[in-house]
């Protein structure tokens, strides 16, 4: 296998979006392509990769919009949770695993954000693609404590299971730096320094005061 991961700017706001391939099999998937995929698909090209699926995290517009259109012009599978709001082509739950030439990528399931939330992780290569759950520095907005509570769930779980190394790449340039690790995200995220759910809650509900006492982007 010959690895290929990039980050890219895709529109919305400070979107990102992910190639991730392997050049050996000439296989790629691109990880939610919002609204300029351009980029993703000219790197696949220049490296000479056919992009076979379209990974969704959730099913919010500014991560899915450009999935007709990239599958219009590569002929890719649109791969989603099953519980997303419109028809994809592959309805993944969590353990799920996809292939991509020699690179494995396993489905977690994370509700909090959406009901629909998955994380793409691909152990091999330590890499996890947390879309809007976890975000550098931060998490994911809620609509509800019952979303919150799911939400900070989700979070334990992949504190649980996923390595410290893991390195954490989000779906917005929300944080002080495009990407971050597990364990920097234990060390330094105020949502996974809490004591428990009530403080998560607390924290979640005075995030602006919180972020203007301490200086936080």
């Amino acid at each position: 296998m010959d690895f290929i991961f990039e980050q890219a700017r895709v529109g919305g706001d400070r979107n990102f979006g992910y190639l991730i391939g392997d050049r050996a099999a000439g296989a790629a998937a691109v990880v939610d392509p919002s609204y300029v995929p351009d980029i993703l698909l000219e790197r696949a090209k220049a490296q000479g990769l056919s992009v076979k699926l379209i990974l969704n995290t959730h099913g919010h517009a500014d991560h899915t919009h450009s999935n007709a259109r990239v599958r219009q012009q590569t002929g890719a599978l649109v791969a989603a949770h099953f519980s997303v709001p419109f028809r994809s082509d592959l309805a993944l739950d969590d353990g799920h695993c996809l292939q991509v030439g020699g690179v494995a990528i396993r489905v977690t399931h994370v509700p909090g954000h959406t009901r629909d939330h998955v994380v793409f992780h691909l152990p091999g290569e330590r890499i996890a693609l947390t879309g809007d759950h976890l975000f550098v520095g931060k998490v994911g907005g809620t609509d509800s404590d019952e979303a919150s509570r799911l939400e900070y769930e989700s979070l334990q779980r992949l504190l649980r299971e996923f390595p410290d190394e893991t390195t954490v790449w989000p779906g917005h340039d929300y944080g002080c730096r495009p990407s971050s690790t597990i364990l920097l995200e234990k060390l330094a995220n105020p949502f996974l320094r809490v004591r428990g759910f009530e403080e998560f809650l607390e924290l979640k509900r005075d995030w602006a005061a919180f972020k203007a006492r301490h200086g936080l982007r």
